[in-house]
């Protein structure tokens, strides 16, 4: 199977299960629903949701046991989406190609769709792998796993000091920090999520680990220079707000054509992480070049 067309069935196995937890309930306000399931379902690759289908998968465990934590993960991920687009952080009207949240239901709603997704999420983690057969210990583990993630030691911990950098003279260390961080974190906790559930050794898990944290650096060293590069009909939201807001990016530290070396470089080492899993991470494998290639089709123009 070619891995665009992985890419599209998972996204399908993805979009309805997220589909089946954000079915309209009678306790939740209509208006509160509709804003959560309008930025979930406004487009998107299920990056994160697959690589921690994937990430199991490896380890030996299917995807419908992967797939309330893949989930839950997407459920943060849109979260945080709604969040940095408000006018208070990257001021942003537009997200996978559609209006943001907040242009239409409004900063209020927006903030508190964003923050019951983030909620939503470890509900449904708690819910769904507490019972004997799933071993408690996993929602446990899982919640800890994520939690710091996404939380001040994680994604919101990267998006501070990215906003604190803003307008300052790029350094490398604290790029460093923002990557890791703000992307990196969670992305990294997709891969080893799944990794979890599927009850990985530690050294399969280390493997992995070391995959996700290569992988989420290529990946925003990417997104960095596509924000150069490309446009808002390509990348879905508006191009060139890194630099109209001083912020420090790979592009701006190195310029294109040393941040897209660094890009492959790094995939490389990713990919190099898999090895002790053999013809196994063969989707792994091939997500890491999906994620490099397909955006430096259109990066590679303008090296």
């Amino acid at each position: 199977m070619e891995i665009t067309e992985y890419l599209d069935d998972m996204r399908k196995i993805v979009d309805r299960a997220l589909d089946e937890y954000l079915q309209p309930k009678a306790d939740i306000p209509k208006t509160l629903n509709e804003a959560m399931r309008y930025s979930v379902f406004a487009g998107g690759k299920r990056l994160r949701p697959i690589l921690c289908i994937a990430s199991g998968e490896v380890v030996g465990v299917e995807e419908e046991a992967i797939l309330p934590v893949a989930c839950a993960i997407e459920f943060i991920h849109t979260y945080s989406l709604i969040h940095d687009d408000l006018p208070a952080i990257d001021n942003d009207d537009y997200r996978r190609g559609k209006l943001s949240n907040h242009k239409v239901f409004g900063e209020d709603i927006a903030i508190v769709a964003g923050d019951g997704l983030l909620t939503y999420a470890f509900e449904v983690i708690s819910s769904s792998y507490s019972d004997r057969k799933a071993k408690p210990e996993v929602a446990l583990r899982l919640v800890q796993e994520i939690s710091i993630a996404a939380g001040i030691a994680g994604m919101v911990a990267g998006q501070v000091v990215d906003i604190e950098s803003m307008g300052e003279e790029p350094d490398k260390n604290i790029l460093k920090y923002i990557h890791a961080h703000k992307t990196g974190a969670m992305i990294t906790a997709s891969v080893r999520a799944g990794a979890i559930v599927a009850d990985a050794t530690a050294q399969e898990l280390a493997a992995l680990t070391n995959y996700a944290k290569n992988l989420g650096l290529a990946f925003q060293i990417v997104d960095d220079l596509l924000d150069v590069t490309g446009d808002r009909e390509r990348l879905g939201k508006t191009a060139g707000k890194d630099a109209e807001q001083r912020k420090m990016t790979y592009v701006s530290l190195y310029g294109v054509e040393k941040a897209s070396q660094m890009a492959r470089e790094t995939m490389n080492q990713a990919q190099k992480a898999l090895q002790i899993f053999g013809i196994k991470a063969e989707v792994l494998n091939r997500l890491a070049d999906y994620v490099i290639d397909r955006q430096f089709q259109y990066a590679s123009r303008y090296v």
